[in-house]
């Protein structure tokens, strides 16, 4: 039987001649291939500026540092998000005040966010749910006058758009992740963009320990001065060299994953059990990450049935997200958030299976996904009825 796993890097012979060919020479960071990376990654976002770091985590809490983020200050998140978007607020030494998502989507309750901005709080992390932009409008009506800024978690939203401009060019800052599976990849690796040269220039200087001079830059080699407080967050020129080539490769990675997830919705039309969430929410128009199917909230279906079903047919599932943020244990324990606070984003990290939509999928697997999902069902809620 034919396994589909859930993602798997698209990588092949570009790839491997783009990392053979910076390998023969004798640059390996600070080099031509991230300046270049850069440009195109802005190109295609539409953004002013784009600056290449090691991962997306790092590109949020660059921006959280470069404009000052610190203790006693809060900033804002949803309670359904990948732990990395808060871990950002915290090594700022700031508070991460979580908020509950929408039912529909997934993405940022404005209207529940409306309700716990404060004289601290500075900032608001906008995390695009599985590729869907939230409501920039609704935030910007909440967040306008103040000087609260907008940080957007693009983790899985390349190519995703409001209101016809792409995701990472709607806030201050845009974060986005080349993590092996996602939509594209340089092995592990991140970029920020920006339309603000003032943040690209600070957020530059900061991946880089704070020198006031790149490599390139110098008059004489290993002359510098450390203006500010830096990271060591540059990315590496096999790194981007992937990100090259992965960039010439992404329009027919996102054909795919467009149709791969519409096949996939189809297929599962006539389940009444489940929610699928659209991929178009007004202005909103998805990057088609995975899909999600959302079990009832009662509890009838058991999800872990629902995943074992799937992985006995060879087909790779997995959770976005197993638990709110706030109630994993380190946040639990550190603001003393309990069950209940935030139903909806506990209901989709109990009920949630995220299915693959990825390039790599054959011709014929969304059907052969949809087929096992059908079949799943009737038993999940048997062995629920049981449990119970």
């Amino acid at each position: 039987m034919k396994e589909i796993p859930f993602g798997r890097p698209m990588l092949g012979a570009e790839e491997r001649a783009a990392v053979a060919e910076v390998l023969s020479g004798s640059t390996l960071v600070h080099g031509p291939a991230a300046r270049e990376f850069e440009k195109r990654f802005a190109e295609r976002a539409g953004a002013a500026h784009a600056v290449s770091v090691s991962s997306c985590t790092a590109g949020l809490h660059l921006s959280l540092f470069v404009n000052g983020i610190g203790p006693g200050d809060e900033v804002v998140a949803p309670a359904m998000t990948h732990v990395a978007t808060a871990h950002a607020v915290e090594h700022c030494g700031a508070r991460p005040v979580f908020v509950d998502v929408q039912a529909e989507s997934g993405n940022i309750d404005a209207d529940t966010m409306a309700s716990v901005l404060r004289d601290a709080t500075r900032a608001v992390i906008a995390v695009h749910y599985l590729g869907l932009p939230c409501d920039m409008e609704a935030i910007e009506r909440v967040t306008g006058g103040s000087e609260i800024f907008v940080v957007e978690d693009c983790a899985l939203a390349v190519d995703a758009t409001y209101d016809g401009r792409k995701a990472g060019t709607l806030g201050l800052t845009g974060c986005f992740s080349f993590y092996p599976v996602k939509h594209m990849t340089t092995l592990e690796g991140g970029m920020i963009t920006t339309d603000d040269a003032d943040m690209a220039e600070a957020l530059a200087r900061c991946r880089a320990f704070g020198y006031d001079r790149a490599v390139g830059e110098r008059a004489r080699p290993g002359i510098y001065d450390v203006t500010r407080l830096g990271y060591n967050y540059r990315m590496n020129e096999a790194q981007a060299a992937v990100g090259l080539a992965q960039l010439a490769r992404l329009d027919a990675f996102q054909e795919a994953r467009a149709e791969n997830y519409q096949r996939l919705k189809d297929g599962l039309a006539d389940v009444d059990e489940v929610t699928v969430f659209d991929t178009v929410r007004g202005p909103a128009r998805s990057s088609h990450y995975c899909l999600n199917v959302v079990l009832p909230r009662d509890g009838s279906i058991d999800r872990d049935a629902v995943a074992a079903a799937l992985k006995g047919a060879g087909i790779g599932t997995s959770v976005h997200y197993p638990r709110p943020v706030p109630l994993t244990a380190y946040y639990r324990e550190r603001y003393g958030h309990r069950r209940g606070e935030f139903p909806v984003a506990e209901w989709l990290a109990e009920q949630t299976v995220s299915l693959p939509v990825g390039p790599h999928l054959g011709p014929d697997d969304p059907e052969r996904i949809a087929a096992a999902v059908k079949e799943a069902i009737p038993k999940a809620r048997c062995s629920a009825a049981v449990a119970t």
